[in-house]
């Protein structure tokens, strides 16, 4: 079978490493902390939709606390097995490249020689050289599975948290935004949460933005925007329907 599929070695690797992007979070901040402003985000958005709906409804207000808070405690579990599941299935696809990628060093050696051969030529070496540095990486099969996967696929490993990191930044997240939102009713009780869940939604996002370095104000503003248009719209078609 051929290994490049009719390809040249630098076109095989250009087709690896995109499918090695595929693993990318799309973010340059810590998993952790993604999870975290995430589902703090989605944790105030629906809280803050929920107390509009439950505004239509006649409840004491103790009863409407009491729903608010099921409702959180099922939103702060959720949170954190999805970000625990997620990350988890992350790791579980990686292996799975790791092994392919080692199938690929023990049974067509030859052949990963020649993508790596390709990659560091793309970089500038030559002649000597290049053959140096190719006989250095394809000496040690450990490290030789390292570089493939970091420079044929595009992988970093050190970016692979565990689980339970995840699903804790998720759950840390989630207790934030509750924990305001609930703060929110007793303050002010007709909009305290609406209020308290904007005001997640916003700060939310700008932290997220800070770590990403990007502009800190505008994800601020069209993240509180979004979340008002959510809210509103809730609110505008209760009283249509209602």
């Amino acid at each position: 079978m051929d290994h490049f599929e009719g390809k040249e070695a630098l076109e095989h690797v250009i087709e690896k490493k995109a499918l090695g992007a595929l693993e990318a979070h799309g973010t340059e901040m810590p998993g952790y902390l993604a999870a975290a402003a995430d589902s703090a985000r989605n944790t105030a958005l629906i809280l803050g939709i929920t107390f509009i709906l439950l505004s239509f409804i006649p409840l004491h207000f103790n009863m409407r606390i009491s729903l608010l808070f099921l409702l959180a405690l099922g939103l702060f579990i959720g949170h954190f097995c999805r970000s625990a599941w997620l990350a988890w299935s992350r790791l579980e696809r990686l292996h799975r490249i790791m092994e392919q990628e080692r199938y690929e060093i023990e049974n067509h050696r030859q052949q990963e020689r020649e993508e790596l051969s390709a990659l560091y030529a793309a970089k500038g070496f030559s002649g000597k050289l290049l053959e140096q540095v190719m006989d250095v990486l394809m000496a040690n099969g450990d490290r030789l599975l390292r570089v493939m996967l970091e420079e044929e696929l595009g992988l970093t490993l050190e970016g692979y948290e565990h689980p339970l990191k995840q699903g804790f930044g998720a759950g840390i997240g989630a207790l934030i935004a509750i924990a305001i939102c609930m703060a929110g009713i007793f303050i002010w009780p007709a909009y305290g949460v609406v209020i308290a869940a904007l005001l997640v939604l916003g700060f939310g996002a700008a932290v997220a933005a800070k770590a990403e370095r990007n502009l800190v104000l505008p994800a601020f503003i069209w993240y509180t925007a979004i979340g008002a248009l959510s809210m509103g719209t809730v609110y505008f078609a209760a009283h249509m329907l209602f």
